[in-house]
């Protein structure tokens, strides 16, 4: 069965998930609501979203030096208790997270950080690509969005592709852990450094 934008955004609706989240559930149970309303709750996926709107105010700043001593990253990730902080699935998952930082290089933590001028700017020169290959002015608009969007794949941490596992971004890493953890978990900042390289 062919899964259309609708559905994946009734189910969105209906269950606050996200929509890739919502898109697979789709796919997995072959349309089927009810049955995909099942599998988000079986993997944990459900309660993790429900979770997002809980308080976090204790954490870790981990860190990460790649050998050689070369490039560096610090990162601050929060979850709502110390003892959950202490947890070594939480060390573990906020240390995977900047070995992912280290290798991807995100500018910034999620989509809304990106300021509003950088993707205008992005937009314009995608017109200007599109205008110049020779494409249709009708369909401009509808291929700058494709960039923005592949530009926040590349660009924003939550939504690009785990570096450990490429079947999911580090939106949906991170709430695999909310699930097992059992609280809330946002990723508040990151610096990543490379020697020579001003910020």
């Amino acid at each position: 069965m062919k899964i259309n934008a609708d559905m994946v955004k009734k189910l969105r609706e209906e269950s606050g998930v996200g929509m890739m989240d919502c898109k697979k559930a789709l796919v997995e149970c072959n349309g089927d609501f009810k049955k995909a309303g099942e599998y988000l709750r079986e993997k944990g996926i459900l309660k993790a979203s429900k979770k997002s709107t809980r308080a976090t105010r204790e954490g870790v700043i981990d860190s990460y030096i790649h050998l050689g001593s070369k490039l560096g990253v610090l990162l601050e990730i929060n979850c709502e208790t110390d003892f959950v902080a202490r947890n070594d699935v939480f060390k573990n998952l906020a240390h995977d997270i900047s070995l992912h930082i280290a290798a991807a290089a995100p500018l910034y933590v999620s989509k809304d950080d990106v300021p509003s001028e950088v993707i205008e700017k992005e937009k314009e020169i995608y017109k200007k690509q599109a205008l110049n290959e020779g494409k249709p002015e009708k369909i401009i608009d509808k291929i700058a969005e494709g960039k923005i969007k592949k530009y926040y794949e590349e660009n924003c941490l939550l939504n690009q592709i785990f570096v450990k596992d490429n079947n999911i971004t580090i939106e949906e890493f991170i709430k695999q852990n909310i699930a097992k953890i059992g609280e809330n978990i946002v990723i508040t900042r990151f610096t990543r450094y490379v020697l020579g390289e001003k910020g």
